[in-house]
């Protein structure tokens, strides 16, 4: 492994390890628990993020007739759900907050036995190992997002000290990896701009807000679930796709396709989050 690679997986381990104890420390299990009783909104969320999703970066791909390197960055978004940055996204929407919580860890888990399972089958001219896929996403996600959950059920006060630390490690890292991919594969983020890869990406992300809004039912007197729904189905684990992408592929032009769409992803999900807070008054949104 080169300086230039040794870097970039740094920053991505930093980035998903530190996501994952902030999340948990700042978390109640029973906060997660408590919004999924909702049995057909949870069997539409998983409808939406673990079908329509991978549906639609295959469709994507085909129609836009991207390179096998981005449909496949794509179609690793299209099976990663449960993204970290929900609950900002749903505050910021004014959204049902403890909604955005449990589905955030819902879909994440099931992403951690789900992404392993069916690539091999989406993928069959590709060689990928599941059970290698499913040992890094257990020993970067889960164990550690478990381990958080314990020490704030037990030692609050301790992970309360610690949560801002990883938060902000976080998002450097974020900031980090993004910086480094770009400049160390710079001719191929540049090569994306000249390809249908950013038009699939945004197409992708409009796909995934449509369909979770449509599926995530009224306004009720806890909170907006449809936009949480919808930007929860949009966003997707990018820390998962990372994982994958950089353990499973050699092709840099996979993790490259991955943090375009992220990027797109924050360009084009933060202002609708605001615009959709505008129309929500403050009095109807759900508090942990």
């Amino acid at each position: 492994m080169d300086l230039k690679q040794a870097a970039i997986s740094i920053c991505m381990m930093a980035f998903v390890l530190s996501s994952m104890l902030g999340m948990g420390f700042g978390l109640r299990v029973s906060e997660i628990v408590a919004p999924l009783r909702n049995g057909r909104l949870v069997v539409l969320s998983l409808v939406a993020n673990f079908v329509v999703m991978p549906f639609a970066a295959l469709a994507l791909s085909r129609i836009l007739r991207l390179d096998e390197s981005m449909a496949i960055g794509l179609l690793l978004l299209g099976l990663a759900g449960g993204a970290p940055f929900l609950p900002k996204l749903a505050q910021i929407s004014r959204g049902n907050l403890a909604f955005a919580v449990g589905l955030m860890v819902l879909l994440m888990v099931i992403t951690v036995g789900y992404l392993p399972l069916v690539l091999p089958l989406l993928l069959p001219g590709v060689s990928v190992n599941p059970a290698q896929i499913a040992k890094s996403l257990v020993l970067l996600m889960l164990l550690p997002l478990g381990g958080a959950l314990a020490v704030n059920a037990n030692r609050p006060d301790i992970a309360a000290t610690v949560k801002p630390l990883f938060d902000k490690l976080s998002n450097l890292s974020l900031i980090a990896l993004m910086t480094l991919q770009i400049l160390f594969n710079v001719r191929s983020v540049i090569a994306v701009v000249g390809t249908g890869g950013i038009l699939a990406g945004v197409a992708f992300l409009a796909v995934g807000f449509a369909c979770g809004w449509a599926f995530g039912g009224s306004s009720t007197s806890s909170g907006e679930t449809r936009s949480v729904l919808g930007l929860g189905t949009a966003q997707r684990n990018i820390a998962a796709a990372l994982v994958v992408a950089n353990q499973s592929f050699d092709d840099p032009n996979v993790v490259v396709m991955v943090v375009v769409i992220a990027i797109v992803g924050l360009v084009t999900l933060m202002p609708l989050s605001r615009a959709l807070g505008r129309r929500v008054p403050a009095a109807t949104t759900a508090s942990l």
